[in-house]
């Protein structure tokens, strides 16, 4: 008896009330309307409280009962259902103390995970703000941490563990991967993970993101790297488990006990350095520093001298020292100021000549000749810009020995290169050799651009050197450039597999390094090839050079892998220019080579970047622009054809076009010295290519619901901050749709109307931008508001806001009737505002222009419409307008007499518009005490004052009110508040534009690529008009109600819509099935016919079937079955068809079928209005009977009325003739039902 305590007497009351709450909830949830769900998720608390035993804290029912409610609620076709349930399952820990149940721990990895890897549960709710943490995030992250909190020491490891392979076990979308795992990050610090653990950890980070979006997987990584350091039991463990090792035997030692030796040395030192602070030294002597770096240095001192040093020894030995180097290098910019890297570096200046010594013998003799000694090439080749780096921060008595190393290795790595292979097929040996000194002569190119402190240009005999490298570069002396694997013969190799392996990636590397000397020769000497050929027998002209090169590089793409072009583009970049003139073809296949290899890349994220930077460096390089618009051949088509495929590639992948605007703009508005050079004046290339800009400042895509949650999801990450290292880590390319249009804007704003140039371009863009907008508003006179059309009228008007204080007087004569005619165009409120804003702008800058505003109020009153609102809020600012005019009176007049016109329109908005004009007119007439007014004094104080006083609490009063304070009215000043932060930001807000169009200003100054000067004024918004709220005085109060019903914890009655389980459709023999059928589902025996087969309208038949089902027709009789598959009908029927027979009797059968049920003992009535009809509410109905309902528009043919024997109409006190046939019959039926339900009654 103790043990079902639920059974015993104290309990009866409390279990009838469990279970009916249990069955209501599960009856309510078998509907999917949230609407009529929602009422009753309050009383799953009370269901919790009758589960469990205040007293003995245990369950009274098993908590599966609850499990079934929440997974019935988790499988819902409603997705919101399937929110509101997890999110009410997640805070029950927060609220409620319930009991440990093994059955929790299973239902959360099994149901619940499952429930929470749907993504679009993820979304903000609509009150939240861009970069907010969604809700479930924020459950989600209190609940984990609450539940291994409340789990028992032994359970925890073993939960977790599930919890995280549950993670591996299926393909998971990165939203809900980044949640789970910073939910597991904020589990307080528990050592419960082991081996398994840190296995299932790494299996997330290997298989389950790998396919996930930048910077989604890099903040998950962050996520469980921290869930890993927070929960697992590091004693039993060793860091190894980290490290997934591959299979491949390493020919060198591998790099990690370098990485750690240097660590501890530099740990060790500082210790050494804190400990001698302390003691007070002022002499320190660094002793066991010098012990530790003794024995490293003994080695590099002998590496010069000692050619039997082992070679593990020298390569662990040089390991340690680049490790030490860059760790220095990166640890502190000024040796000075550190005691320990100053004492580090004097040591290891001692090797250096030995070092230098010992590398150049490696690189340059024949030491090196195995495919897996180019990684010591590699190890090599890292040393020297290092040990050049110190040699220029220590000592530069160094340096002469330097320049003597790049010198001899320069020479040696180029007669390498020059020597004629003794045999047809070249062994192996002389391959790797040749490799190396390539590699060797791309790393002394490298060392002279980065380290031009150095002077390595100026070494005798250097210039000749190079000029010998691009003899050898030729591609007709040497087919090094143009079939570089025709020197590096792979078929010799096949036979030897071990030698063969990766051969291709070497042979790329080989190519790559020889287009990035190529770079280095043309960048850095760009005279150089040209006067070494003129001496030269074989000379070519410089153009047919460039030409061989440049068809060498369209080679070269096709060989090379993506990561490795790089270098050839730059080089592109430098040959075009000379060849856009005489070889045109040539080029426009280049542009097209590079285009396909970026295109192709499109979902390749770790090189896509990178090569589309250097791609729009080529195409869009100041002189390749200028060539090719001063010709504007097949090229310059080409280019314009490239700029529109790079913006629709936008669409899909967000950031490419700002990588494009992005350096266009820079090099426009602050070209380089080396640019100015080329092009007199860069600006030119911004009018030849003014679509960029155009698609620029109108640019953004609207997004799918799945794209904008990666957004938003993106924008949360960001604003973490520092407290998420994948912003740290992750490079800041400002990808956000909003810097497209951040960089046009600024750049726009960088212009100067007295420059002529500029100016030019501005006019030029002003025009194409109103041209954009008329072909916006012709493609649809109607639009939706936020919609792709809405927002990019939008953009236009805010663009043009911008550019109209920099335009002149005659420009806008004009150019102002367009922007008067737009005012005409049936625009979404943000729009207008726009473009009175601009009216305003204009007319108070230039009030000559003033009669093209009269003008526009006396179109026909037809053709105006309510677009008139318009023009009249523009006379709402006329104090503005008029701010800069002597003469007043006249133009006061001439407002008057338009605004009072108005006034007596028929649209009741067009009349409040016109009163709030006259409004502010008046009273500016007032103040100028305009005596010509005198006499219309009385009549129009009286008008306003009747206004201000109209129908008391009525709607025209309200919306009287709400006109008047309304921010455009009330509180916006068209001069204060121009500023890029009410144009892009707080309009856009108060217009009630979509949160993802407000631009704040915080990404203005974010975005530093193109700067705005410091003196720059049009920032800020007022704080007036800043802290404003959306109230437009036009809508009504939306959700005013709703704070009230989110607030009520539980209803007393709610809705109860109950839902058959069972869902097979009946039997249509209506003879033989129907009462079984009722008696089944435990409805009425009701013996009505509706009949319905004159009917012909889908929504009128789905009312009546929906009408006729749930008051218990027999059944409906209608034209055609059909009609049941039209999904408007089933709109309307929400399913009645299901259960409620349905039987067809085409129009020319009905005859005969009234003949039949009148034989059947129907009586047949017909529902209309004839000359012996009886009154509905007289007439009383037989047991058996049918209605026949008439056709929408001709009712009942006579001819059918003579088989009638009663008719039926519904008594009306209106005007109207008649009533809608569904609701005709709906009446009928209704008081058929109600009839016979008393008859039972009474019987009873």
């Amino acid at each position: 008896g103790e043990k079902s305590g639920f059974l015993l007497f104290p309990f009866n009351e409390k279990l009838m009330q469990f279970w009916e709450t249990y069955i209501l909830i599960m009856e309510t949830l078998e509907g999917n309307q949230i609407h009529v769900i929602k009422p009753v998720l309050p009383k799953l608390n009370s269901l919790y409280e009758h589960a469990i035993s205040g007293e003995k804290g245990c369950w009274l029912f098993h908590p599966s009962w609850h499990m079934c409610i929440y997974k019935r609620m988790f499988e819902s076709e409603n997705k919101t259902l399937t929110k509101e349930g997890i999110l009410h399952f997640l805070e029950l820990y927060e609220t409620k103390h319930l009991p440990n149940s093994l059955g929790f721990s299973e239902f959360v990895i099994g149901p619940l995970m499952d429930a929470l890897s749907e993504s679009s549960l993820y979304s903000r709710t609509p009150g939240q703000l861009m970069g907010a943490c969604p809700p479930l995030g924020m459950r989600l992250q209190k609940f984990l941490a609450t539940y291994i909190m409340l789990l028992p020491e032994e359970e925890k490891g073993s939960f977790l563990l599930k919890f995280i392979q549950k993670m591996t076990s299926r393909h998971w979308c990165a939203v809900p991967i980044l949640f789970l795992s910073m939910a597991l990050a904020y589990i307080p610090a528990c050592k419960v993970l082991g081996t398994e653990g840190l296995h299932a950890l790494r299996d997330v980070l290997q298989c389950t993101m790998i396919t996930h979006q930048i910077l989604l997987r890099g903040a998950a990584q962050c996520y469980l790297l921290q869930t890993a350091m927070r929960l697992t039991d590091v004693v039993s463990l060793v860091l190894v488990f980290f490290f997934s090792s591959s299979g491949e035997n390493c020919l060198m030692p591998d790099w990690f006990e370098a990485k750690l030796v240097a660590t501890m040395i530099l740990l060790a030192a500082d210790v050494e350095q804190m400990r001698n602070k302390h003691s007070g030294k002022s002499n320190i002597e660094w002793i066991e520093l010098e012990t530790f770096l003794n024995p490293l240095l003994d080695v590099l001192m002998k590496l010069g001298s000692n050619a039997y040093i082992p070679t593990l020894k020298t390569d662990k030995s040089l390991q340690l020292l680049l490790k030490l180097l860059q760790t220095c290098s990166l640890k502190c910019s000024n040796t000075q100021d550190d005691g320990v890297l100053f004492f580090i570096w004097k040591s290891l200046m001692m090797p250096v000549e030995s070092i230098l010594e010992f590398v150049l013998r490696r690189l340059t003799t024949n030491e090196l000749s195995t495919v897996g000694d180019l990684d010591r090439c590699d190890l090599y080749l890292d040393l020297i810009p290092e040990i050049v780096n110190l040699c220029l921060q220590v000592s530069w008595k160094k340096v002469p020995s330097i320049k003597n190393f790049i010198l001899s290795l320069t020479n040696a790595s180029i007669r390498n290169l020059q020597e004629r292979n003794s045999e047809e097929e070249p062994k192996l040996k002389e391959q790797i050799k040749k490799v190396a000194s390539m590699a060797s002569l791309t790393a002394v190119c490298e060392i002279m651009h980065r380290k031009p402190e150095a002077h390595l240009e100026s070494l005798p005999s250097m210039e000749g050197s190079f000029a010998q490298l691009s003899s050898a570069m030729k591609p007709e002396l040497a087919l090094n450039i143009a079939y570089p694997y025709a020197s590096l013969n792979i078929c010799t190799l096949l036979c030897e597999e071990t030698a063969s392996q990766g051969w291709g990636k070497i042979v790329a590397r080989y190519v790559r390094d020889q287009w990035i000397c190529l770079r280095f020769i043309l960048n850095s000497f760009p005279t150089l090839a040209q006067e070494y050929e003129e001496t030269s027998e074989m000379s070519l002209s410089t153009d047919e050079r460039s030409r061989k090169f440049l068809q060498s590089a369209l080679e070269a793409l096709t060989i090379l892998p993506s990561d490795q072009v790089l270098p050839v583009f730059d080089c592109m970049k430098v040959l075009v220019p000379k060849l856009l003139d005489s070889s045109e073809s040539l080029c426009i296949e280049a542009f097209d080579l590079a285009w396909k290899i970026i295109s192709s890349l499109s979902n390749t994220q770790l090189i896509f970047w990178s090569n589309l930077k250097a791609f729009v460096r080529f195409i869009f390089d100041t002189e390749v622009l200028a060539v090719a618009a001063s010709a504007k051949g097949q090229a310059y088509a080409k280019i314009k054809e490239i700029i529109f495929k790079l913006i629709d590639m936008s669409a899909t992948k967000t950031g490419v076009f700002n990588v494009v605007l992005s350096h266009c703009c820079r090099s426009w508005i602050f070209p380089t010295i080396d640019e100015r050079s080329a092009l007199a004046n860069a600006f030119l290339n911004a009018g030849n290519y003014c679509e960029l800009i155009t698609e620029a400042c109108v640019f953004g895509t609207v997004f799918r619901r799945d794209q904008r949650l990666i957004q938003d999801v993106h924008a949360f990450i960001e604003n973490l901050g520092e407290k998420c290292a994948a912003n740290v880590v992750t490079e800041s390319t400002n990808r956000d749709d909003h810097y497209v249009r951040v960089c046009a804007i600024k750049f726009l704003c960088l212009l100067d109307g007295s420059n002529i140039l500029h100016k030019t371009f501005m006019e030029d863009i002003f025009i194409k931008l109103l041209d954009k907008d008329k072909l916006v508003s012709r493609s649809r006179t109607r639009y939706y508001a936020n919609s792709l059309q809405h927002r990019i009228k939008n953009r236009v008007w805010q663009t043009l806001l911008v550019l109209l204080p920099k335009l002149d007087q005659n420009f806008l004569c004009g150019t102002l009737d367009k922007v008067f005619q737009a005012g005409f165009g049936n625009n979404q409120a943000s729009v207008k505002y726009f473009i009175e804003w601009i009216v305003i702008l204009s007319l108070h800058k230039y009030p000559q222009f003033l009669n093209k505003l009269w003008d526009c109020f006396c179109y026909d009153e037809e053709k105006l419409k309510t677009s008139i609102c318009t023009f009249l809020s523009v006379l709402s600012h006329f104090d503005i307008i008029l701010q800069n005019t002597s003469e007043k009176k006249p133009a006061l007049k001439k407002a008057l007499i338009v605004v009072l016109q108005w006034c007596f329109n028929h649209n009741f908005s067009v009349r409040l518009y016109a009163l709030v004009a006259l409004k502010k007119i008046w009273g500016m007439c007032r103040l100028l005490h305009v005596e010509e007014f005198d006499t219309l004094t009385p009549v129009i104080e009286s008008s306003l004052q009747q206004v201000e006083n109209m129908h008391g609490t009525g709607n025209a009063r309200r919306n009287w009110q709400r006109i008047q304070d309304h921010f455009f009215f009330a509180t916006f000043h068209p001069l204060e508040d121009y500023s890029l932060e009410t144009i892009f930001y707080t309009l856009p807000r108060l217009s009630e534009l979509a949160e993802d169009e407000w631009i704040s200003l915080s990404k203005f100054d974010r975005f530093t690529d193109v700067p705005l000067p410091p003196a720059f004024q049009w920032y800020h918004s007022r704080m007036e008009l800043r802290d404003l709220k959306p109230s437009d005085w036009s809508q009504q109060d939306m959700g005013s109600n709703s704070a009230e019903t989110d607030s009520q914890t539980e209803w007393t009655d709610v809705q109860k819509k109950i839902i058959p389980w069972k869902n097979s459709t009946p039997s249509l023999d209506l003879e033989m099935m129907f009462q079984d059928r009722a008696a089944k589902l435990g409805k009425s025996n009701s013996r009505l016919i509706v009949v319905a087969s004159l009917i012909d309208k889908p929504t009128n038949l789905g009312g009546l079937c929906r009408t006729s089902e749930i008051f218990g027709a027999s059944a409906l009789v209608v034209g055609s079955l059909h009609y049941i598959q039209d999904k408007q009908f089933q709109h309307l029927s929400v399913s009645a068809e299901q259960w409620l027979p349905l039987v067809e009797v085409k129009p020319s059968q009905l005859v005969d079928y009234l003949q039949q049920k009148k034989m059947e003992g129907y009586t047949i009535i017909g529902v209309e209005q004839t000359a012996k009809s009886f009154d509905l509410t007289e007439y009383c109905f037989p047991e058996k009977s049918l209605l026949l309902l008439g056709n929408e528009h001709e009712g009942i043919p006579a001819n059918l009325i003579h088989h009638l024997d009663v008719c039926v109409e519904i008594p009306q006190q209106g005007i109207i003739r008649s009533l809608n046939v569904h609701v005709s019959g709906a009446l009928l039926i209704w008081e058929y039902t109600r009839q016979q339900v008393i008859k039972q009654k009474q019987q009873k």
